[in-house]
């Protein structure tokens, strides 16, 4: 007897926020890869997310999410989502003492302020059809914090109590709400650390490698599918062991 793929998002219609590159490519690769149409989300980057765009056979949509009016207009251009992925995010980085106004809204809008914005718009529909997945990326220095960002650790911890609250507020409707929570993950960023901070990360991982974005991919592609379907407002750790 044949059986559905395991995870399969098949005729599932998703959105990726911040899907030009990174972590958000693979994800939006990884439910293409599944059978979702995928829309893929960006501010800036407009090449890297028409070329990915081209490559799942989706759509580029330039957005600012952490403008209300910008996020509502990219989730009605996506369309009936079934699949809503939060993954849009930036750093500025200093110290408390030296940190700028700006530079703490702009972290607070981005990261979690999007979230609000996204989900706000995409939650309606996904109510009145009884079903819907909301995957949002949050971070381990979200959970342990970091010397010289405040601002980031307090988007991505705000990012899991929204969750959770709005996994309260939407299961009865069977829609779900989801974090993942990368470790150190290879990226631009990480590229340019120095070579005893790197060190340091992997000696304090006991899986002793960084992680790959399809690492974090994989996981998310499993929480928006039916195979999760009695999982609700988790906190999935994707980092090495990093967080135990």
């Amino acid at each position: 007897m044949s059986s559905p793929a395991f995870c399969s998002l098949e005729g599932k219609n998703a959105l990726v926020t911040g899907a030009s590159r990174g972590i958000g490519r693979a994800i939006a690769v990884e439910l293409a890869r599944a059978g979702a149409s995928v829309a893929v989300s960006f501010r800036t980057g407009s090449d890297e997310a028409e070329v990915l765009a081209a490559e799942i056979g989706g759509r580029a949509i330039q957005s600012d999410v952490s403008d209300p009016e910008s996020a509502r207009s990219l989730v009605e251009e996506a369309g009936d989502l079934d699949v809503l992925v939060n993954n849009a995010g930036v750093t500025r980085d200093g110290l408390l003492v030296r940190m700028s106004d700006e530079d703490w809204r702009t972290v607070i809008d981005t990261n979690l302020s999007s979230c609000f914005y996204t989900s706000r718009a995409a939650v309606r529909g996904m109510m009145k059809k009884r079903a819907g997945s909301i995957v949002n990326i949050s971070s381990i220095v979200g959970l342990h914090g970091n010397w010289g960002q405040t601002n980031y650790a307090a988007s991505k911890a705000g990012i899991i109590g929204f969750t959770k609250a709005l996994a309260r507020e939407l299961g009865s409707r069977n829609v779900r709400a989801n974090v993942v929570v990368p470790g150190y993950v290879k990226s631009r960023l990480t590229d340019v650390l120095p070579e005893e901070a790197t060190a340091t990360m992997l000696e304090n991982t006991p899986l002793a490698r960084l992680g790959d974005p399809e690492d974090v991919a994989g996981a998310v592609r499993f929480l928006c599918s039916e195979d999760a379907a009695f999982i609700t407002g988790a906190v999935l750790l994707v980092d090495g062991g990093l967080g135990m």
